[in-house]
């Protein structure tokens, strides 16, 4: 299999879609993509859009993505890059795509001088821990994530 990624483009935005769906179902909770295609057009790639996206490719078939932007840490004075998606469609999984898009993020990490990568994996996703453990990355469980989103973003904003 030849593996190879490029940057990922409007045209990209259905097939995006349809990956983030998939891994919604894997991740037990596609009621919550509530996005369009459309959606992921017009803010993924808009104008406006800090976010940067991969598609990753086999022979021509696209078989995964990834959706990145940068943060910034305090600590380090510097930025990063926050990885939000990396998706492999399950039949290509176990042939080092999953790694080739890292990979390639990581590099643009060091080009671009960023002091992390980072992201989150769920805490039942085995597979994918023990991948981001078998390419040095380690867990922070010191820090837990929380979220302000729905009704309760809307409510919290209006007081």
């Amino acid at each position: 299999m030849s593996i190879s990624i490029r940057e990922a483009r409007p045209a990209d935005a259905e097939v995006i879609y349809n990956m983030i769906y998939e891994l919604a179902v894997y991740e037990k909770a596609p009621q919550e993509v509530v996005t369009s295609p459309q959606e992921i057009r017009e803010t993924l790639f808009g104008a406006q859009s800090k976010t940067e996206a991969l598609i990753c490719e086999a022979d021509g078939v696209t078989i995964g993505y990834a959706v990145f932007f940068t943060s910034y840490s305090t600590w380090l004075g510097r930025n990063g890059i926050y990885l939000e998606d990396l998706y492999v469609s399950p039949d290509a999984r176990g042939q080092g795509a999953g790694k080739a898009l890292i990979k390639h993020i990581a590099r643009l990490a060091v080009q671009r001088k960023c002091g992390r990568l980072e992201w989150s994996v769920l805490d039942w996703n085995q597979p994918a821990i023990d991948f981001y453990l078998s390419i040095g990355a380690l867990p922070q469980s010191e820090w837990v994530r929380y979220r302000l989103d729905g009704e309760a973003l809307l409510n919290f904003a209006e007081r």
